[in-house]
């Protein structure tokens, strides 16, 4: 059963759709694939414009496929259950996919402004999981911007996008280079760096934040690099109250929402 106006994608775009869930290809065609309908109907939600949305793909016989089509003409499309098996990232593919548009590099940069600034830093936080999770809790907390150093997992991953809760254009986020410099540019323009790591000081010491700050959160299992913790303002840390010393540290996104809370709402 097809529903009227809903036709089956082209065998050249499946082709180039199941393609992205590499990086490489994701970045060469400046698009990422997001699966099920929660994630799908959050990212449609928060679009800024109707161009950012490229595909969006039903299995036959989803009658979710009619309700879009109306709000999306053109742009939604029929699979079948063995191409929705080939494109899913998941065990059990839910039978729904969005096609959409990365950010565009020229408008996600943090350029600075005026006021209060919060920025979220990732210095090589390798779980894409995390990386979404992160992603979506400064987006709540009003983050104007989130920046990913080279070692960090692909906010655009399929797991990264559906942990983002479809948050990916809520805010600017960005990759560079060198996180260092990147850190170093921003405290020249009167950002304080707050680093979280295990030789910091406990978060609930400080009885005011600055202004302007960027919270950087480290990689699961080495933390924040020498480097990084050197041109720190404030090393912060979430001390251990438990009774179990085999717990060793949070989870990287349950410690980056903490210290957000603490910051943000100070």
């Amino acid at each position: 059963m097809r529903h009227s106006g809903v036709q089956p994608l082209g065998g050249a775009k499946f082709k180039l759709y199941c393609k992205l869930q590499q990086k490489k290809y994701r970045d060469g065609e400046g698009l990422f694939l997001a699966e099920g309908l929660r994630t799908v109907r959050e990212l449609c939600g928060s679009i800024p414009d109707g161009n950012m949305l490229q595909a969006l793909l039903f299995r036959e016989g989803e009658p979710e496929a009619a309700v879009f089509d109306r709000t999306f003409p053109g742009k939604v499309f029929t699979l079948t259950r063995k191409e929705c098996a080939r494109l899913a990232e998941t065990a059990t593919p839910s039978g729904i996919f969005g096609v959409f548009r990365q950010q565009p590099a020229s408008a996600s940069r943090f350029a600075g402004g005026e006021g209060n600034s919060f920025l979220v830093a990732l210095d090589d936080v390798q779980d894409p999981g995390n990386v979404g999770t992160i992603l979506r809790t400064a987006a709540w907390f009003g983050a104007s911007a989130l920046i990913c150093s080279t070692g960090t997992a692909d906010r655009y991953n399929p797991k990264a996008v559906r942990s983002s809760a479809g948050s990916i254009f809520a805010f600017p986020h960005y990759g560079v280079a060198s996180l260092e410099s990147e850190l170093r540019r921003l405290a020249d323009e009167g950002f304080s760096i707050v680093t979280s790591s295990l030789d910091g000081r406990d978060f609930r010491e400080f009885a005011s934040w600055p202004e302007k700050q960027v919270l950087v959160i480290g990689n699961e299992a080495n933390g924040v690099s020498p480097a990084v913790q050197a041109l720190s303002h404030r090393l912060v840390k979430i001390p251990h109250a438990g009774k179990t010393p085999r717990v060793e540290s949070l989870n990287a996104s349950v410690s980056a929402a903490i210290l957000m809370e603490r910051m943000v709402l100070r």
